[in-house]
């Protein structure tokens, strides 16, 4: 090696790099992909790896490390969710044309505004999809190659987040939607049931009226 020659830069060692990751997840106020994490991390770094070990560590303890979406957070063991109700006042829940459109957006997505209105049986009401764009629930994913380029509807990692879901592919059924607050109790439960039963359409019954809040009483 001559004197000009650089001196190659070792990693810190993988017990450091996990105590890294740890670090970053515990201070990040959202959740963060393996790419945040790297580009946070000293050139060398495995940030899978440090990941994969954390995430070893922490299995069955009273605060895992879950996946939502692309993205990595930790949170409360599922199990130990009961111990937080108290801290929890819900109090409005989403209207019934609100409850449909979310369905129907986490279903079938991507989706546009008229296969919306076409799965529903009825036009969308006003400022629905605006609303749940607010509340981050609902994003505009890619316009569709088809004349007029319409665009579409997804769902977003925070509503993955907010009911514990790593994916899409882990939607709940019918009792867990219930459980959660977001289908209405009532017998027959309307598209919504429908679709979470079987994920497909459904004969919808009527809107509750183009003036519909996003939040029922």
């Amino acid at each position: 090696m001559t004197d000009n020659a650089p001196i190659p830069f070792r990693p810190p060692p993988p017990a450091v790099q996990e105590r890294m990751v740890e670090a970053l997840l515990f201070a990040a106020a959202q959740p963060m992909t393996l790419r945040d994490m790297a580009a946070r991390m000293p050139a060398g770094c495995d940030a899978a790896e440090a990941l994969a070990r954390l995430r070893a560590r922490y299995e069955g303890r009273g605060v895992e490390l879950m996946r939502v979406g692309d993205a990595w957070a930790f949170r409360t063991a599922a199990d130990l969710g009961f111990l937080m109700q108290d801290q929890v006042v819900e109090t409005r829940r989403l209207s019934r044309a609100a409850t449909e459109v979310l369905a129907i957006v986490a279903y079938h997505q991507p989706v546009t505004r008229t296969e919306i209105e076409e799965i529903r049986g009825v036009a969308l009401s006003r400022g629905t999809l605006d609303q749940l764009i607010e509340m981050g629930w609902v994003r505009l994913g890619r316009r569709r190659q088809t004349p007029g380029r319409p665009v579409t509807f997804v769902v977003t990692e925070g509503f993955l987040d907010h009911f514990g879901l790593s994916n899409t592919g882990d939607l709940p059924g019918l009792a867990e939607l219930r459980a959660a607050g977001l289908l209405d109790p009532r017998p027959g439960g309307g598209m919504a049931t429908d679709l979470a039963a079987a994920g497909g359409d459904a004969d919808i019954p009527a809107d509750e009226g183009p003036g519909d809040d996003l939040f029922g009483d």
